[in-house]
């Protein structure tokens, strides 16, 4: 059983930009960023023909069978699967080793959000030379727009995390609670709840900089804009608005569980009724299957709720990307395992593993999209889950430090979820943080 969380919570700030500014001013490949390296089909079966060792960073866990199969199906190529660590301390490791300049391994996995703070840096490799252009279609669009870069490629997509509603049935048919489909209808169930058992929430959010970002990009909104080193940071904008007037309804009400997500109270809340929903990435059912047993059967899935009614729009949370660093030895070679984890038998064998797929083959399968989930009571969750995958908003950038950006959420945004300041005042103090932090790293702030 596949069980991880793919959003990682920043306790410092620990991927630092300060060379990214001067990394592009030199060398154009023509993209964004990035170094340039490519290879034909006939090449790269002859590099697989010819063998050789490759180092893959990833935590990801359905990787390991992936890694199997691939040494099987071409056994003369060795791949060591090296797990850095999660996310934020693999993210440190790989910066180290590129400053080093020793020890940096042949792919790595890089979470959406964290993948335009390396390419700014040039430190990963255009994927344009190895026929990528081929690959649309291939891939849902919220992760093939989340690997691109101007006109550059530099990672593909290994899973997505479109947002839908998870909630716990029994209590909501205890309370009579109806399931929403708009946010202004989630506040009145929250409430409603709430005033039946005071010890009851619809959810928990204690302040998280991936949850806020992806709940103001389904809300239409685009704070962040990115021109190489040119950036705009502006939560004023409509969108931010939007969500920041409707959550401040749950703080200022205290219907929000005060409880630390991802902590052992926030999964005895999710087992014990007290947190009742989440809106949360695709990839939360094995999570919800393997840490709250207890609650077997009694979980639904439902489309997530809207800004407008009748809306179908979502957003991602969650989700990674394969690259290829800059300075791997064998780049060929990396690129025929991307290919393969990717968009070959991979894809499937992930998919069997229990991660939710970013490849339309995967997500349109009668097999997938079928499939039975006793858990959430032998619920069709996939389909649920695909559709939204089918309606992520368009045209959503993050920072290029958004690593940096996403550590200090706690000590600005977050304090708001502690009151005595707005959520909208504590968007605008994290905003003042990162734009003077992108200023002193030598971006243009605009």
């Amino acid at each position: 059983m596949m069980v991880i969380r793919r959003r990682t919570l920043l306790a410092s700030a620990v991927l630092s930009a300060s060379l990214l500014v001067t990394a592009c001013g030199s060398g154009d490949d023509g993209d964004s960023g990035g170094q340039s390296a490519g290879a034909s089909d006939a090449d790269i079966q002859a590099a697989l023909d010819a063998g050789g060792s490759i180092t893959v960073w990833a935590w990801e866990p359905t990787l390991k069978q992936v890694v199997t199969d691939f040494q099987a199906k071409y056994p003369k190529v060795k791949v060591d699967l090296v797990n850095a660590g999660t996310g934020n301390d693999q993210y440190t490791a790989l910066q180290n080793a590129i400053k080093a300049g020793s020890g940096v391994p042949d792919v790595a996995q890089v979470e959406y959000y964290a993948l335009p703070q390396f390419v700014l840096s040039k430190a990963l490799t255009s994927l344009n030379g190895y026929g990528t252009d081929k690959l649309q279609g291939t891939f849902t669009p919220g992760p093939w727009n989340a690997v691109r870069s101007g006109d550059g490629v530099y990672g593909l997509p290994m899973d997505s995390g479109p947002m839908a509603l998870f909630y716990n049935k029994e209590v909501f048919d205890k309370h009579g609670l109806k399931v929403p489909t708009t946010w202004d209808e989630y506040v009145a169930e929250a409430e409603k709840l709430h005033r039946a058992d005071p010890k009851a929430y619809i959810t928990s959010d204690t302040g998280d900089a991936g949850f806020t970002t992806s709940m103001i990009w389904q809300a239409g909104g685009k704070p962040y804009t990115v021109d190489g080193t040119k950036v705009g940071i502006n939560f004023a904008d409509p969108g931010t608005q939007k969500f920041t007037a409707t959550w401040q309804k749950l703080i200022d009400g205290k219907l929000l569980s005060p409880v630390v997500g991802w902590s052992d109270a926030w999964y005895k809340g999710l087992g014990d009724g007290t947190i009742a929903s989440l809106v949360i990435g695709a990839w939360m059912p094995a999570n919800l299957e393997s840490g709250v047993k207890a609650t077997n059967g009694k979980w639904r899935v439902a489309p997530m709720p809207q800004w407008e009614a009748g809306g179908k729009v979502t957003a991602e949370n969650g989700g990674s990307s394969l690259a290829i660093p800059a300075q791997g030895a064998n780049k060929t070679l990396a690129y025929a395992f991307l290919r393969y984890a990717t968009v070959d038998q991979g894809a499937q064998t992930r998919a069997d593993g229990g991660a939710f797929p970013a490849t339309s083959a995967q997500l349109n399968s009668p097999q997938f999209l079928n499939k039975d989930f006793p858990y959430f009571g032998g619920q069709k969750v996939n389909q649920v889950l695909a559709e939204s995958a089918g309606q992520v908003a368009p045209n959503w950038s993050y920072l290029p430090f958004q690593v940096y950006a996403n550590s200090v959420f706690g000590d600005t945004a977050g304090k708001a979820y502690l009151g005595g300041a707005s959520l909208q005042d504590g968007l605008k103090a994290w905003q003042d943080v990162s734009i003077k932090y992108g200023q002193e790293q030598g971006f243009t702030i605009g």
